[in-house]
C-alpha cells in the first residue's frame, strides 16, 4: 500500500518540532532571566504609586459669583492638587494574567507527535494529552492580558471625558489616579505571571520531553 503522506506536510512537520523543542530548551530560559531582571528594575519596584500619576490638564473653573458685591463668604476655587487627607495606594484584587506569545508552536509539536489510537499500549498518550492542556491554559490567558490593556485606556478615555463635563468633580479626576495605580499594579504582575508561565512550560516539557517526542514506551511511568 502506497503512502499517502505529503512530503511538503512532512516538512512543515518536522521543522514545527525543530522550532518548538528551540523554543523551549533556550528561548524560554532566556526569557526567564529577561522578566526577571525586568522586575527588579526601578520602573518595576514603584512603592510610591503616587510617582505613576499623570497630570490632567483640564483647570477648574472658577466658582461663579452670586451678586456683584463680592464672593460668597469661604468661598474658593478648587485646587487641582490632591486633598489633604489623600491615601495614596490602591490594592488590587484580582491577578491579571500574561502568556507566553509562542504557544502555539508547542500545540502544534504535541499535536503532531500525539499517535493514533491503538489497542494496547496506549500510555504515552496521556502525558501528551495531560500536556496539552496546560499550554493551551496560558495560550488562552493571552487573550486577556491584550484586552486589559486596551480596556484600560478606554475606560480611562471614559473618566477624562468625566472630569472635562464635570470640572468641580474631584472624585472623578481622583479616579483617574486610582486607575493608573492599579493599572501599573497589574502590569507588575503580569511580568512576574508571565514569567512563572515561562518557567513553569519549561519545567513541565523538559521534565517529560522524550515521552512527549515517543510517547508509546513498555516502561509505565507516571508525568511529572
Amino acid at each position: 500500500m502506497e503512502s499517502t503522506t505529503n512530503p511538503k506536510v512532512e516538512e512543515y512537520k518536522d521543522r514545527l518540532k525543530k522550532e518548538a523543542e528551540e523554543l523551549v530548551l533556550h528561548k524560554f530560559p532566556e526569557k526567564i532571566l529577561e522578566l526577571e531582571i525586568l522586575l527588579k528594575t526601578e520602573k518595576f519596584s514603584k512603592d510610591d504609586l503616587t510617582t505613576v500619576h499623570a497630570e490632567v490638564n483640564i483647570p477648574v473653573p472658577d466658582i461663579p459669583v452670586l451678586n456683584h458685591e463680592g464672593d460668597l463668604p469661604g468661598a474658593k476655587r478648587r485646587r487641582l492638587d490632591t486633598l489633604d487627607n489623600d491615601v495614596t495606594g490602591t490594592k488590587v484584587l484580582v491577578l491579571p494574567s500574561g502568556a507566553v506569545p509562542t504557544n502555539s508552536h508547542i500545540v502544534g509539536m504535541v499535536d503532531i507527535l500525539i499517535p493514533r489510537i491503538e489497542d494496547g499500549n496506549n500510555f504515552g498518550v496521556s502525558i501528551q494529552e495531560d500536556a496539552l492542556p496546560e499550554i493551551r491554559a496560558v495560550e488562552g490567558e493571552a487573550a486577556a492580558f491584550f484586552d486589559q490593556i486596551s480596556r484600560y485606556f478606554l475606560t480611562r478615555g471614559k473618566i477624562i471625558a468625566k472630569v472635562a463635563k464635570y470640572p468641580h468633580v474631584d472624585d472623578f479626576r481622583r479616579t483617574v489616579q486610582e486607575l493608573d495605580e492599579k493599572q501599573y499594579v497589574s502590569l507588575r504582575l503580569v511580568v512576574c505571571e508571565l514569567k512563572n508561565h515561562y518557567a513553569t512550560l519549561h519545567d513541565l516539557i523538559t521534565k517529560n520531553l522524550e515521552k512527549i517526542k515517543r510517547p508509546r514506551s513498555c516502561n509505565v511511568e507516571n508525568m511529572y
